[in-house]
């Protein structure tokens, strides 16, 4: 089915075009992820699709059989309502269903939870809210009641995205789920979990992500945005690299002859005279695209620096016997390391087990209750925090970086200006003398990333780097850490961007635990993997020891007739699974009266559990004894 039709659209950001003359379809099925830099226009591109922006030029279709769904970088609430009006705000009878008995589960109202039991069976329920349950669950979203304009900027994604899924899950059959950077702020088993989600949905996706792996997992497709042409890449991340670069590679060789046609072009230009004939002015015409080719710059995010850092002494960093707590929650316990020149460790671990205490302990913003932590004399710090750009946004780029320092040093004795580094980190020299204020989100978090790396220290330290970053940017900051000399910590959900850059990882697993795992992230989830199997296999060993002597049983029951004993008991198991059914029923009946007491409404709903699980059990044994009597 087709979904989705684009012709020439155009849209501006003031008086800079963030794109035109954009043409593409989506059919249902597609996979696509969506790749420029900030401030190319890709949100709002996706804002386009879903109807909340309008663009300029151009035309757009949409089948009205399909219903687009959006999930926004920074999503909007109804600010003074609860999570649950949030979450489920169609007017839908399932959804309202649910909505309903998740209210009453949280009240003390037995007329009320009565109702939306009997409401939630009519309506063939219970299988979504299982799903919602899922959801919620997987998000870590639990207190309903909380009112929206109360959560924090993760908390928000979180639920966003919850309602998003359920938006998706119980309404209509042809939907377009768009997503902006879903992954932002969602620990690395949430990501998988998403991937898993997405994959057994079956949806029609269209997503921006700086994911690598997330975008693998999900997509089959990827979209490049460069100006005004759009490139469409069939195949994974790793292929899309592969063909860029080929492209690149024929560009400049396209580039290069049009530069010497140009010369030869222009040469013959010079030397005519005023009055031309007709083929002198085809040729004149046709000197315009020859001149506007020669003169096109081709984009490479390649970055290598021979950088001239400031000499790290012997001694970088000790921690001894350190320990750190607040109240009841345990952060380090006895903590010993001392770090190396070039060490690059990844620190991973849950949300809210410490890992950013410990690195404001490593910087010294925050005590150790005991134990010493000891700096070298020569380290310089580099800090990269999820705080962002602390600065006066009436400055343009160019001051900013300038008001660090003029030049960046090379170890070949040269140096690099602002401008020039500002240029590497896809700053072009237009954009430098664009005021702060007018950047994207995630062009402050480059500059940002910029400045800290402009001042050249020898230890840094990368909080979440690559949250808002798109992924041209993150393969530039790849390239200038893989050669960087000095230490490096990162903590970052991005599972290719640990990978690519650390060599052993700081697994902070809570109670003040932290183990020191030789490897990168992909080797620790292996091996974690691993460790679980083992448990499941050993449990499964005892589970199995103890079933044997029933199955044993069970198979020489097979190999013989039915004991007078036995078919009694088939006779009995009749009659008892049509008594079971019969009460199951009038539970039914009763729980539909309003004014029966709450806590006999909930005996009968702890019983009707009850009697389920014994009709499952009977129901089987029946089965069994059946096979006998044939």
């Amino acid at each position: 089915m087709h979904y989705v039709s684009a012709e020439n659209l155009g849209k501006s950001y003031g008086i800079k075009p963030l794109f035109k003359n954009l043409s593409f379809h989506i059919e249902e099925g597609d996979k696509i992820a969506i790749v420029a830099r900030n401030g190319y226009g890709k949100s709002t591109l996706l804002k386009i699709i879903a109807g909340k922006e309008v663009p300029e030029d151009g035309k757009l279709w949409i089948h009205k059989d399909v219903t687009v769904a959006l999930f926004e970088q920074e999503p909007e609430f109804m600010e003074d309502l609860s999570i649950l009006d949030n979450i489920f705000h169609h007017d839908h009878p399932v959804i309202n269903a649910i909505k309903h008995y998740e209210e009453a589960c949280d009240s003390d109202d037995a007329e009320l939870l009565g109702k939306t039991i009997v409401q939630m069976d009519e309506l063939g329920a219970w299988d979504f809210d299982s799903k919602v349950k899922q959801i919620l669950g997987k998000l870590n979203i639990h207190q309903l009641q909380q009112k929206a304009g109360t959560l924090s900027g993760g908390q928000r994604k979180r639920v966003a995205l919850a309602r998003t899924l359920i938006d998706i899950g119980f309404e209509h059959k042809h939907v377009l789920l768009i997503m902006d950077e879903p992954t932002n702020h969602l620990d690395v088993e949430t990501v998988e979990w998403l991937e898993h989600y997405l994959n057994q949905e079956n949806v029609t996706l269209l997503l921006v992500t700086h994911d690598r792996y997330f975008l693998d997992a999900v997509c089959d497709e990827i979209w490049e945005l460069e100006g005004s042409n759009l490139y469409i890449h069939k195949g994974d991340y790793e292929n899309y690299i592969e063909k860029k670069a080929a492209r690149i590679e024929q560009d400049a060789s396209s580039i290069d002859k049009a530069k010497n046609l140009y010369r030869k072009e222009l040469e013959w230009i010079r030397k005519q005279p005023k009055a031309r004939t007709t083929k002198s002015k085809s040729r004149i015409d046709a000197f315009a695209g020859v001149e506007a080719k020669a003169k096109q710059k081709i984009t490479d995010n390649q970055v290598q620096l021979q950088v001239k850092m400031n000499r790290l002494g012997g001694k970088v960093a000790e921690l001894k016997k350190v320990y750190k707590s607040f109240g009841d929650q345990v952060i380090l316990k006895g903590f010993d390391y001392t770090f190396s020149k070039g060490e690059r460790v990844g620190i991973v671990g849950k949300n809210g087990v410490g890992k950013s205490t410990f690195l404001n302990m490593l910087l010294d913003k925050e005590p150790a209750d005991s134990g010493k932590i000891n700096i070298g004399d020569t380290v310089v710090f580099g800090y990269y925090s999820q705080q962002g750009l602390e600065v006066k946004e009436d400055m343009r780029v160019i001051e900013f970086v300038k008001n660090i320092a003029e030049n960046f040093p090379l170890a070949n004795g040269g140096s690099l200006s602002a401008a020039q580094f500002l240029q590497l980190f896809l700053f072009e020299p237009d954009q430098q003398y664009t005021y702060i204020s007018k950047l994207s989100g995630g062009e402050k978090k480059r500059l940002l990333l910029l400045s800290i790396l402009f001042r050249n220290p020898n230890f840094l330290i990368l909080d979440e780097p690559t949250n808002d970053l798109d992924l041209p940017t993150l393969g530039v900051l790849e390239n200038f850490l893989s050669d960087y000399q000095g230490c490096l910590i990162i903590v970052s959900h991005d599972r290719y961007f640990m990978d690519k850059l650390t060599d052993h990882l700081f697994v902070f697993e809570g109670k003040g635990n932290i183990r020191d795992f030789p490897g990168n992230y992909t080797q620790y989830r292996i091996w974690k993997k691993e460790q679980e199997e083992k448990k499941e296999t050993e449990s499964e060993k005892t589970k199995a020891s103890v079933a044997r002597p029933s199955a044993e049983v069970s198979q020489t029951i097979e190999k013989r007739k039915p004991s007078f004993k036995e078919k009694r008991e088939f006779e009995l198991l009749q009659k008892e699974i049509s008594d079971l059914e019969k009460e199951k029923q009038e539970i039914h009946l009763l729980l539909e009266d309003s004014t029966l007491p709450y806590d006999q409404l909930q005996k009968l709903s702890s019983r009707i559990g009850d009697v389920s699980s014994m009709l499952d059990e009977k129901e089987l044994r029946w089965l069994e004894l059946s096979e006998l009597m044939e």
